[in-house]
């Protein structure tokens, strides 16, 4: 499901998996338990709030998340990032979640910047290929539980092993 905006996830778990409870109710509990869990202990990923500041000196950001609108302005607020970020968009805003490249294309939209002047920061298959399938030049941090296969990873004008590497730099000299 990794990808899926809200409501197409929480449509898979009553359809697919079979849940009795409707898809808004699914999402509603899964926010509810995520939110308790970010409260009081937020799972950052090492160097990530050093990457966003740095870039942020540089460039305008905007995020393009796969998770809901509440999780997100949560994450944002808890990290003290969310001034870093000049727009945010969740796929449950979008038609379509990753790997359509909606919630990139959305995100470009917000910024009053074309996607192809975009560089995408992506860790999962599903944000790879939506990004570039938005057109815009990706800088891949594989997801160590679960890394994206090669064919994705092809599509990326740059693949780094930590966030940490994703510099204004890196992203001038191998993705800008």
């Amino acid at each position: 499901m990794m990808g899926m905006s809200s409501p197409e996830w929480s449509r898979y778990m009553r359809d697919t998996i079979g849940l009795r409870e409707e898809p808004e109710e699914i999402s509603a509990e899964v926010v509810r338990r995520l939110e308790e869990i970010y409260r009081r202990e937020l799972p950052l990923v090492p160097g990530a709030v050093e990457s966003v500041r740095a870039l942020a000196d540089r460039w305008p950001l905007g995020l393009a998340s796969s998770s809901n609108r509440e999780l997100i302005d949560l994450v944002l607020e808890e990290s003290g990032l969310a001034p870093l970020f000049a727009a945010t968009v969740s796929s449950e805003e979008v038609e379509r979640g990753k790997p359509a490249p909606d919630v990139y294309l959305e995100a470009a939209r917000r910024l009053d910047v074309p996607a192809a002047g975009c560089v995408a920061v992506e860790d999962s298959a599903a944000g790879i290929r939506s990004a570039h399938a938005a057109g815009m030049r990706v800088v891949a941090v594989p997801n160590r539980d679960f890394p994206p296969p090669e064919d994705a990873l092809a599509l990326a004008a740059v693949t780094v092993e930590a966030v940490d590497e994703v510099t204004p730099a890196l992203v001038e000299a191998r993705a800008g």
